[in-house]
């Protein structure tokens, strides 16, 4: 009776060790993607998430890893995908940035919005702009370590979505973005401990310190992601005066911000 207890948990331990060798071969196998070589570890890893292509119209088409989507090769024939991007205020109708670690491999050092990422290819983020506020709550936790107690889904508000495309910097030629991006909205007091490995450095602005900023990345002196400097030209004032009443901001449309 022991002898066969063992040999079912030695059955069950060898089918262990062999997903875990699996996974961990795909790991490896992205590590050593000379494309990839000399990036941060953790980042190098979620490249092999798997994002949501679309086409122009935001219909899905498939899965395609995040490497995959950000490669301009891939972009400059076309390929697009899902993206969100997170507006979060305080009380005090002050907005929160956070400027990307400096291990990041698309637009590293860059100020930003308060979050800005992808929903996966799974049942739970495949739905539409519930799916995608699913994703903003997920990687929002993730990058600054808000709870999704303190900021739930109802809380973000969809208002618009994006289109835009835009090369890396500060060294173009290999990766960019070209993106379908869900703008969330939400206004609400939250604890926040940022991961290192995501954010170099956060901070709340009002208007007048946000387009100082503005100013000094036309100098030169700091960077801004490309995304949230159209967002800002286009829209964002308009939301900021109105997040009172934000959801009767809200359309349908998809704004294509292209050269």
């Amino acid at each position: 009776m022991f002898r066969k207890q063992s040999g079912i948990l030695n059955i069950a331990l060898c089918r262990k060790k062999q997903v875990t060798w699996s996974a961990l071969k795909k790991t490896l196998s992205t590590m050593n993607d000379s494309i990839l070589n000399g990036y941060d570890e953790i980042q190098v890893a979620l490249m092999e998430e798997r994002c949501i292509l679309t086409d122009q119209n935001d219909k899905v088409t498939g899965p395609a890893t995040k490497k995959t989507c950000h490669l301009m090769h891939n972009i400059n024939k076309g390929m697009l995908h899902r993206a969100f991007s997170v507006f979060l205020f305080n009380s005090e109708g002050n907005l929160l940035l956070q400027q990307r670690s400096d291990a990041k491999i698309t637009f590293p050092g860059h100020f930003t919005n308060t979050c800005c990422s992808h929903p996966l290819y799974t049942t739970s983020e495949l739905d539409g702009a519930l799916g995608v506020k699913r994703a903003a709550q997920r990687k929002l936790q993730h990058e600054l370590g808000i709870d999704p107690i303190q900021l739930s889904s109802k809380d973000l508000k969809f208002v618009t979505r994006v289109h835009y495309k835009a090369e890396n910097a500060p060294n173009p030629g290999t990766w960019g973005e070209h993106e379908i991006d869900y703008i969330l909205i939400a206004q609400k007091d939250v604890d926040i401990k940022p991961n290192p490995n995501e954010v170099k450095s956060h901070q709340y602005v009002d208007k007048r310190q946000l387009l100082q900023m503005i100013d000094k990345s036309q100098m030169g002196d700091i960077w801004i992601t490309p995304w949230f400097r159209l967002i800002v030209d286009q829209f964002l004032m308009y939301w900021w005066e109105n997040l009172h009443n934000i959801e009767q901001c809200s359309d349908q449309t998809i704004h294509r911000l292209l050269d």
